[in-house]
């Protein structure tokens, strides 16, 4: 189905899902890999999160989800707005701390979505 990626069941721990569906991908290599992939940057209503759609090498499907500055911001408003006391992310150092200008640009604006 269109943008309907299926992961299989791999217990884990109890919970019905693990981290053998997938593995963490570093923003700095989303960021180069969305450009160029299928579907360009994608948006799902339901998360609020954008995602984009590739083939490898071997032509395997792949989805990949992410948070970007927009889908932040949005989280950290309903945190805002809800009067709870704080917003936690998966993994700050996954940002690309290069010293390249649009690395340093998507760095300051995935930081400042976490202030609404």
């Amino acid at each position: 189905q269109d943008h309907v990626c299926s992961l299989p069941k791999v217990p884990f721990r109890g919970a019905p899902c693990s981290d053998a569906a997938g593995r963490q991908v570093p923003y700095a290599t989303i960021m180069k890999q969305v450009n160029s992939s299928l579907s360009g940057v994608l948006w799902d209503e339901v998360q609020k999160a954008p995602f984009y759609e590739y083939k490898d090498s071997v032509g395997q499907f792949h989805q990949v989800w992410f948070d970007d500055p927009h889908s932040i911001s949005l989280k950290a408003a309903y945190v805002k707005s809800r009067g709870l006391r704080g917003i936690g992310m998966w993994n700050g150092n996954s940002l690309d701390y290069s010293r390249e200008a649009a690395a340093e640009q998507q760095t300051q604006a995935m930081w400042q979505a976490l202030t609404p």
